[in-house]
């Protein structure tokens, strides 16, 4: 699937998305071409999805971030999915086996933006929410070896 030097870039493009093809060479002791073939090959197989920018929300006036486990009421599993969609403050959503069909994760302005997006909610699925206070462990891979 992916042998040494592959997981090197990866790694590397984990911790610094914008690194340029002559960091990642002197990361990996290629030459700048052959870190661009590896990356495109690994993008052609789906290895690489993307790269991206992470932000802090609060920079944007996101005091709260939420966990919700949501259980929609019989036969409105489509809708409550369309909801949770439609809503961007939800930034992540899973749907998972279970009591609850969804957990997903919300960032707020503040405890009233919390309720009047729930209460939305709550006439199609019951929800079970949990404030966070700190996360000890960021998104990482999962060991690759």
């Amino acid at each position: 699937m992916t042998d040494d030097i592959d997981q090197v870039l990866i790694k590397a493009l984990m911790e610094d998305s914008r690194r340029s093809l002559k960091a990642l060479a002197g990361i990996s002791g290629l030459s700048s071409p052959s870190v661009a073939e590896r990356l495109r090959r690994l993008e052609e197989r789906g290895v690489l999805k993307g790269y991206t920018v992470e932000i802090d929300p609060k920079c944007f006036g996101y005091q709260l971030q939420a966990i919700v486990r949501i259980r929609p009421l019989p036969g409105q599993l489509q809708e409550v999915e369309r909801q949770i969609q439609a809503i961007p403050e939800f930034t992540e959503c899973d749907k998972v086996t279970g009591d609850d069909c969804f957990i997903a994760r919300l960032h707020v302005r503040s405890m009233e933006q919390l309720d009047t997006l729930l209460d939305g909610l709550n006439t199609h699925a019951e929800t079970n929410t949990a404030i966070v206070k700190k996360t000890p462990v960021k998104r990482r891979l999962p060991p690759m070896e």
